[in-house]
């Protein structure tokens, strides 16, 4: 004969208690951030290779821009230009509407420049044209340019 307070403490376990359960959701937890971790390293470096070679190609095509102006025209033209995010225009005067090019902006300096060879009296044969492009305000990409007659 067995008493019921016999069978209440033979009875065997079944199932998980709490602190089981969460000491196994955080273990599961710690696994899985460090396998995505690296994917989500490794997406934000894409995006930032992707805004950097745009930035490139957009202050190369500035750049092109400005060495076909004719000479006597480049400072007057060109010098202090700024183009405010999202208002890039292309080499047709006319403003990118892509959406791609909402957080760029760039700009460009132009100035007479000497060299150590040419006497001071002479006007200046060169003109060191730079041009600077940004992406939400920060500068990323940056090309310098020696220009003569």
């Amino acid at each position: 004969m067995t008493t019921d307070s016999h069978m209440t403490t033979c009875k065997s376990r079944s199932g998980l208690t709490l602190v089981e359960a969460v000491l196994a959701m955080v273990i599961l937890g710690m696994a899985a951030a460090g396998v995505l971790l690296p994917f989500a390293r490794g997406a934000s470096v894409q995006a930032e290779g992707l805004h950097r070679t745009l930035a490139a190609t957009l202050a190369d095509g500035l750049m092109e821009r400005i060495v076909n102006t004719p000479f006597d025209e480049i400072v007057s033209t060109w010098d202090a230009h700024s183009e405010a995010e999202g208002q890039l225009r292309d080499a047709s005067d006319t403003t990118f509407t892509d959406s791609m090019y909402a957080r760029y902006s760039r700009g460009a300096e132009c100035d007479e420049v000497y060299v150590p060879q040419q006497g001071g009296a002479a006007a200046p044969n060169f003109i060191l044209a730079t041009v600077r492009v940004y992406y939400r305000g920060e500068a990323i990409a940056t090309i310098n340019r020696l220009i003569s007659e």
